[in-house]
C-alpha cells in the first residue's frame, strides 16, 4: 500500500497542488470509478461513450484546481459537483452544435431584398432543362422582332396597353379611337403572331 492510498482526498488534493504528481494520480485513480457512474446515465448524440469520461475527468481536474476546504464541503462532495457540472456543460455545448445548421439557415421563403417577393419566386426554380429555358428566351426575343416589324404604330400601341391589363374600353379611350378600332387592331395582331410563328 503506498503513501497515497493512506492519506485523505484533501491531503492529496494539498500534496497534487504542490506539484507532487503521485499524489494527484492517486487521486484520478481514486475518482475514476465515481467518474463512469455519473457519466453512466447521460450520453451525447454522435460522442462516443469515452468523451463523456473525458468531460468527467476534466471536471475531476477542476475541482483538484479550484477546491478550497473555506468553503465548507468535503472533497468528494465538490468533485462529484464539478464532474457533474462539467458533463452537463459538455451535453448542452453539443446539443447547441447539432442546432447550428438550424440555426444560421437561409430561408427561400424570405427575400432580404424585397420583401415582397420571396427568394423561391426569384430563383424561379422551375425544374426545367437550363438548354430548354435558354431556347424558349431565344424564341422569344426572335417573335418579338418579327412581331417589331409586322405591327404598325396603332397596334404595338394596342398591344401594350392589352399586355398592361388595359380593357378595350380604356385602351380605346388612352388612344382617342373607337373600342371598335381597338378590337380590329387585337384580331390583326393575333393574326400576325400566328403567321410569325409558322414562319418561327
Amino acid at each position: 500500500m503506498t503513501d497515497q492510498a493512506l492519506k485523505t482526498d484533501e491531503e492529496l488534493v494539498a500534496l497534487a497542488r504542490s506539484g507532487d504528481t503521485l499524489s494527484e494520480e492517486a487521486l484520478y485513480a481514486r475518482y475514476k470509478n465515481v467518474v463512469r457512474i455519473k457519466t453512466h446515465a447521460y450520453f451525447i448524440v454522435g460522442a462516443d461513450r469515452d468523451d463523456l469520461l473525458q468531460e468527467g475527468m476534466i471536471g475531476l481536474y477542476k475541482a483538484v484546481r479550484d477546491y478550497s476546504a473555506d468553503c465548507g464541503a468535503s472533497f468528494r462532495t465538490f468533485a462529484e459537483m464539478c464532474i457533474h457540472r462539467q458533463i452537463v456543460t459538455a451535453i448542452k455545448t453539443a446539443t447547441r452544435q447539432k442546432h447550428i445548421p438550424l440555426n444560421s439557415y437561409i430561408s427561400l421563403y424570405k427575400n432580404g431584398d424585397d420583401p415582397e417577393r420571396s427568394l423561391i419566386d426569384t430563383l424561379q426554380l422551375t425544374g426545367e432543362d437550363p438548354a430548354e429555358t435558354f431556347l424558349g428566351k431565344e424564341r422569344a426575343q426572335h417573335m418579338e422582332q418579327l412581331l417589331q416589324s409586322a405591327l404598325s404604330d396603332f397596334e404595338k400601341q394596342v398591344l401594350s396597353l392589352y399586355m398592361d391589363g388595359c380593357s378595350y374600353a380604356a385602351a380605346a379611350e388612352r388612344l382617342g379611337r373607337s373600342v371598335k378600332a381597338v378590337d380590329n387592331a387585337l384580331q390583326r395582331i393575333k393574326k400576325k403572331m400566328a403567321q410569325a410563328q409558322n414562319l418561327d
